[in-house]
């Protein structure tokens, strides 16, 4: 049997998340002594590593509590449960595509301050030097209201 700070420990996550999880019923399996205090076995331990990689994936703590349910109700829920992973893998699909953009913002914004630093172009990265008719780089997916890939 563990303490939450044992557990807290031993998975990586603050005191105070161990006792929200295990508020919101995310770990079906805990236990308390007599003095009231959680106590963790494996299993509880397994809900927690669970609940953790989950929430890491972007699912919110209401869907966790709903996938944990559907798990407590066994196999007949596995479409569904199926289905809420499927749709927390499109949203995380999403915001893969969305850090590749912000990579490659940053890699071209980095070269660029490069370019600048080895003189091979002028510093035009100050917006208070802009000229309003001529923006620099014309290019700039930013001026079009798009995520910008250069500077």
């Amino acid at each position: 049997m563990y303490t939450v700070k044992e557990v807290a420990k031993l998975l990586n996550l603050t005191e105070h998340t161990v006792r929200f999880y295990t508020d919101k019923g995310l770990v079906p399996s805990l236990e308390r002594d007599k003095n009231n205090n959680r106590i963790f076995n494996d299993v509880s331990i397994h809900w927690l590593t669970g609940a953790k990689r989950l929430k890491k994936s972007g699912m919110s703590v209401e869907d966790i509590k709903k996938y944990v349910d559907l798990c407590l109700e066994g196999e007949s829920t596995i479409t569904e449960r199926y289905e809420m992973i499927q749709k927390q893998k499109e949203a995380v699909l999403t915001q893969l595509e969305e850090v590749k953009l912000m990579a490659e913002f940053i890699t071209n914004k980095e070269k660029h301050y490069r370019d600048i630093l080895n003189g091979v172009i002028p510093d035009d990265t100050n917006p208070a030097n802009w000229d309003n008719d001529k923006m620099p780089n014309t290019s700039c997916p930013l001026a079009k209201g798009e995520m910008p890939i250069t500077h």
